[in-house]
């Protein structure tokens, strides 16, 4: 494979009637050196991708969308993590867009928050906590039918303490199970109860030891309409989260590279369904 025939069916792409696009970060290596890639959510295609994950990275991409007989305000949904930065770039390009906040993302940023908890919980301290909490990070990460026995086992006990953890973990799965609600009217009311009712459990417990579920209700508040729109539109960020493990392949690939350029080369080749001369 030769990088000008990458090029080359670069070149010549047709980005016709593309709709709708996804958009994630993904990190080139240690020290926070990341790059941007745009994907078409319909054919699952890699469009684009650039050095950076600021707002500037989405004017890059509807250059370079236009240049290849798409257009700017021709993009009707966009899927992407609650980023600013990406927020205002489409704002900012795309008139027409509706911004949808996926599942993945929603359920991440619980993830995250309960950990938080867990830690919060580990360092205000106290009889048997340690002991409790000590390597369980994995425990909060799985869905309760996941669970080995051994690991049903301890969460019993953990719960049986009453911990800030288990209560965190509980508030998770409620609002994992939102994702079930038939229609969106009905999941505004559900994310609304939820958000109640973080916030009314939290005040039990001592030192904010919830505060980061608190922050988690006040994200899903501010950003309910994109998160919604899951329901109307049915769009999903699956595909740039596949992504992620033909970018890593990629870069296994890549290795002694001495360029991004070259790295997005590899990407265009493995995930950009080009039409490339037969060799």
């Amino acid at each position: 494979m030769r990088f000008r025939q990458v090029d080359a069916a670069s070149a010549e792409a047709d980005f016709n009637n593309v709709c709708c696009v996804g958009v994630d970060e993904m990190s080139v290596r240690k020290g926070h050196e990341y790059i941007s890639v745009f994907a078409d959510l319909v054919k699952k295609r890699v469009l684009f991708a650039t050095e950076g994950k600021d707002q500037a990275t989405w004017l890059k991409f509807v250059e370079a969308l236009e240049k290849h007989n798409g257009h700017r305000h021709a993009l009707t949904q966009v899927s992407l993590d609650m980023s600013p930065a990406y927020q205002r770039g489409v704002a900012d390009n795309c008139r027409n867009t509706q911004v949808m906040f996926d599942k993945f993302h929603v359920i991440k940023n619980a993830n995250e928050a309960v950990d938080r908890v867990r830690r919060a919980e580990v360092r205000l301290g106290g009889q048997g906590i340690w002991e409790a909490l000590h390597k369980s990070q994995w425990l909060w990460r799985k869905n309760p039918e996941h669970l080995t026995a051994e690991e049903q086992k301890r969460l019993a006990k953990i719960e049986a303490k009453n911990l800030g953890t288990a209560k965190a973990y509980q508030m998770r799965l409620v609002l994992q199970d939102i994702y079930r609600s038939p229609a969106a009217t009905t999941a505004r009311r559900r994310f609304q109860v939820w958000c109640r009712w973080v916030r009314w459990v939290a005040r039990f417990y001592k030192a904010s030891l919830l505060a980061a579920m608190v922050k988690l209700t006040q994200m899903i508040e501010n950003h309910l309409a994109g998160i919604l729109a899951h329901w109307k539109w049915g769009v999903t960020n699956a595909f740039m989260e596949g992504l992620n493990s033909v970018f890593s392949a990629t870069q296994r690939k890549a290795r002694g590279y001495r360029s991004t350029t070259h790295l997005i080369t590899m990407l265009y080749f493995t995930a950009g369904k080009l039409r490339l001369p037969q060799i």
